[in-house]
């Protein structure tokens, strides 16, 4: 099994879902099914969702779920195949609450930890290896 990061947002919470990588959208599969509690485990596989493969310039893939919840029945991706993202860009949301999965290539590394808020855009959720140079550091 793939490496997953799933982020639930409660009602309180955003609901917009941005890209986690810079990258190319290779396919986009909406799938129909049941609106059990998006923070239950089972709702990966149960509940409606939109999918969307993403390969990023270097060659990785990765796949971002939008998860519909109990609450939250709708939906909103703005992404369509051969689309193009930055990292942070905006690609949908789901209203009121919901989760968003995001898996990993085998040899990414998640940078969250369990039960960890992540702020929209800023937050790293893993580090995927990349055939870049390292970059250097500015603080000495």
């Amino acid at each position: 099994a793939l490496p997953r990061i799933s982020v639930f947002m409660n009602v309180f919470n955003c609901h917009v879902n941005r890209m986690p990588v810079a990258g190319k959208v290779v396919k986009s599969l909406y799938r129909t099914g049941q609106f059990l509690s998006a923070d239950l485990d089972k709702a990966s596989d149960a509940n409606e969702r939109q999918s969307l493969l993403v390969k990023t310039d270097g060659g990785k893939q990765i796949v971002v779920v939008q998860i519909a919840g109990l609450v939250a029945r709708r939906i909103l991706c703005f992404a369509h195949e051969d689309q193009e993202f930055h990292a942070g860009e905006r690609f949908g949301l789901i209203r009121f609450g919901s989760r968003c999965d995001v898996y990993l290539p085998k040899d990414g590394v998640p940078r969250v930890a369990i039960g960890q808020s992540a702020i929209a855009g800023e937050t790293v959720l893993a580090d995927l290896k990349s055939k870049e140079k390292e970059r250097e550091s500015l603080t000495s």
